[in-house]
């Protein structure tokens, strides 16, 4: 059963290289040695689409570039790839954003899909001047998807809510399809907007059962709305030929960490309201020691880089083998990384992705075309390479 998707990930915050990029989650990014351009960015989308990956999920916040405005330049640069697009709920109003995401949807051939973050870290928030606390958050996110959803069903909305009102509000130019929605939160809070709203729930990459007891928190919630998820999970990835190989580069990596910044950015992401980035924390513990927290996966980006902080780490075959498990549990979608980001993209895409087509649970989506003895005119069937 082919039933997996692979996402990639576009470095818009300040740069991509061959260390660890610390910042997000209300941290200053750093700066690296190739710079988030247009160009840079371009070949990172068509290398993601020619390997097979679904879509490429922009990252928002003071700490990257926007992600709306940098998508819409790179989308041209590619032909298939869909954009994941992280929407702030705080940062523009429901009918203009349904207007964005509409006409995003439209003119690129509907490779849109939506990330909704509810917002960052407090201090952060208050710089966008948003106030309000993590809970007031949430729930001025469900009133947004509400009002964002009806309009992209053509509904003429009037609502009055407690954060956001609209009156006699419709779209001219409704989406072609409606862009899906992909939600991740781990608080109580959070659980019930995904519930409620999300086409997919996204969670970070703790150890297989830990994801599956969040999992089972996620469906009981959406089953009281009579809803069914899919589910997602963000990770990095460091693949290799062999396990002492990608072990080798976990270890380079980790090598290039001063523990003065992990002492300084732990500090930091301590702030964090946030439960994931709560959890992300308790599996490093802000020490180099002890990083392989499950067989093949390992904490050591989270150690200077908010929000995701687990990554995939061995050979194809292994790699391949803690995918099945997170499949197990129910994790259908996988959005990844890696440093570089060019580089770790065929690293995965073309060690690990052809073991999953080899085990059945993986097709490209756009395989090659063998034009070899097709008559002129015909259409050829596609075969995978």
């Amino acid at each position: 059963m082919n039933d997996l998707k692979f996402h990639w990930f576009l470095p818009t915050n300040g740069g991509d290289g061959r260390h660890i990029i610390g910042g997000g989650h209300g941290l200053a990014a750093e700066t690296a040695g190739r710079p988030a351009s247009v160009p840079y960015l371009g070949q990172i989308a068509r290398s993601a689409e020619q390997l097979g990956f679904e879509a490429a999920l922009t990252p928002t916040g003071a700490w990257c570039q926007d992600a709306w405005v940098t998508t819409a330049m790179v989308n041209s640069l590619s032909e298939r790839l869909k954009f994941l697009v992280a929407l702030r709920p705080d940062s523009v109003g429901p009918y203009l954003a349904a207007q964005m995401a509409s006409t995003f949807v439209n003119l690129s051939g509907g490779r849109l899909l939506l990330n909704i973050v509810t917002g960052g870290e407090d201090h952060e928030q208050r710089m966008y001047g948003d106030f309000l606390n993590k809970a007031e958050r949430y729930a001025r996110c469900d009133e947004f998807l509400t009002i964002a959803k009806a309009l992209w069903a053509g509904e003429t909305v009037d609502f009055q809510g407690r954060y956001l009102s609209v009156e006699n509000s419709r779209l001219n130019n409704l989406p072609d399809t409606q862009p899906e929605i992909y939600f991740g939160g781990s608080s109580p809070e959070g659980i019930e907007v995904a519930a409620r709203h999300a086409d997919v729930y996204l969670t970070w990459g703790e150890p297989p059962a830990a994801v599956a007891e969040k999992l089972d928190r996620v469906r009981a919630a959406a089953a009281k709305h009579g809803r069914t998820l899919r589910y997602g999970i963000r990770l990095h990835t460091i693949a290799r030929d062999t396990s002492g190989a990608a072990w080798a580069e976990a270890g380079r990596l980790l090598d290039q960490i001063d523990q003065a910044d992990i002492d300084r950015i732990q500090a930091g992401l301590r702030r964090s309201g946030g439960e994931g980035q709560r959890r992300m924390l308790e599996l490093n513990g802000g020490s180099k020691d002890d990083l392989e927290i499950y067989p093949n996966l390992w904490a050591g980006v989270g150690l200077v880089r908010g929000g995701a902080g687990t990554a995939l780490v061995g050979s194809f075959t292994e790699i391949a083998d803690l995918i099945e498990e997170y499949r197990s549990v129910g994790i259908s979608e996988f959005v990844l990384s890696g440093y570089p980001h060019l580089e770790e993209a065929y690293w995965f895409g073309e060690g690990v992705l052809p073991e999953l087509t080899r085990r059945g649970l993986w097709r490209h989506p756009a395989p090659v075309v063998s034009r070899a003895s097709v008559p002129f005119g015909a259409a050829p069937a596609p075969v995978v390479s």
